[in-house]
């Protein structure tokens, strides 16, 4: 549950409350709030700002996962498919994209601004094997290239995982790590 929540929206909201308390207790003079509200008040809030400044948001799901699905994740899911899975879909900061590091080590990044960008994931069984689907949007690195990089993409992820990569739209490419016995 704490994946799914924002730091930084906490930060500023519990910051910002006890900041508010200590300028009323400043005003009625109330020493004991005013300091509590100046003291903690002021870094929260400002801290709740830095964290929302460097927040990245998790990733959708494209489409509910079916429960036989969820199944077949609990059977036969590789660590790496429920790492991916886990670090994708909660928040981050500090990061520029999802995945970032891991496309600049594959060579499919060459700069921030040509970096595809992770727009959703879903679930699914492919030849009875628990899939997990990562959609890009990646106008900047053709499909050719995404193609050539197939087996270091395998390599990478793996053990025990194979990579179909398709292009359902241009400028979209799905990445499928499919669990491989």
């Amino acid at each position: 549950m704490l994946r799914k929540i924002s730091l930084g929206t906490v930060g500023l909201w519990v910051g910002g409350v006890l900041t508010i308390i200590g300028f009323v207790a400043y005003a009625t003079e109330n020493a004991t709030l005013n300091l509590v509200g100046f003291f903690y008040g002021v870094p929260i809030l400002l801290g709740g700002f830095a964290l929302k400044a460097a927040e990245l948001k998790p990733v959708p799901l494209s489409q509910p996962t079916p429960p036989d699905v969820l199944q077949q994740r609990q059977q036969t899911a590789t660590p790496i498919q429920n790492q991916i899975r886990q670090d994708v879909m909660r928040y981050r900061y500090g990061q520029d994209a999802h995945l970032d590091s891991s496309l600049e080590s594959l060579g499919l990044s060459p700069s921030d601004e040509e970096r595809p960008d992770l727009n959703s994931l879903r679930e699914t069984v492919v030849d009875g094997a628990y899939t997990l689907v990562l959609e890009f949007y990646s106008p900047l690195i053709p499909f050719e290239t995404w193609e050539q990089k197939r087996e270091k993409i395998e390599k990478f992820f793996g053990p025990n995982i194979r990579v179909e990569l398709s292009q359902p739209e241009e400028d979209q490419v799905e990445v499928a790590l499919i669990a491989a016995p």
